[in-house]
């Protein structure tokens, strides 16, 4: 297959998502069933159906969740919560092998909580969109 086919291949892939991946970095909370232990993750994309995040617990596929997001919302803390199931799971790289990264699939979210996820996702970019930020070197910034 040459490249121009796989390329094509890959775009028509990405237009069949019915909602579309916004990036968030944002962080949660989330509760396994029956555990009152909370702990922390990333949300680093989502949709109105469910999130990519990341997380240094490890988790089985199928493990069902109760998930707090934090986001601001003009000049407050706001938050929204969903219940979610793990449907897809992968050893995180981007943190040196540290942790994981996992696809949840919402199982039941409020419809207040839905439509704050919705101003949410609207005021975002497209994941595919998603600047690059490059690090400036303090050490150099200061010779000019």
């Amino acid at each position: 297959m040459d490249f121009k086919r796989a390329m094509a291949g890959l775009r028509i892939f990405a237009d069949r998502r019915r909602y579309p991946r916004v990036y968030m970095d944002l962080p949660l909370e989330y509760r396994m069933r029956y555990d009152l232990h909370a702990r922390g993750g990333i949300v680093i994309d989502g949709s109105e159906t469910g999130f990519h995040v990341y997380s240094a617990e490890d988790m089985p596929i199928g493990t069902t969740l109760k998930v707090t997001v934090f986001f601001l919302q003009k000049f407050e803390l706001a938050k929204f919560e969903v219940i979610a199931e793990i449907v897809w799971k992968k050893a995180s790289m981007e943190r040196r092998g540290e942790g994981y990264q996992y696809g949840l699939k919402f199982i039941q979210i409020s419809e207040e909580d839905c439509l704050k996820l919705r101003k949410l996702l609207n005021g975002r970019l497209p994941s595919e969109e998603v600047p690059i930020i490059y690090e400036v070197n303090p050490a150099l910034s200061e010779q000019h």
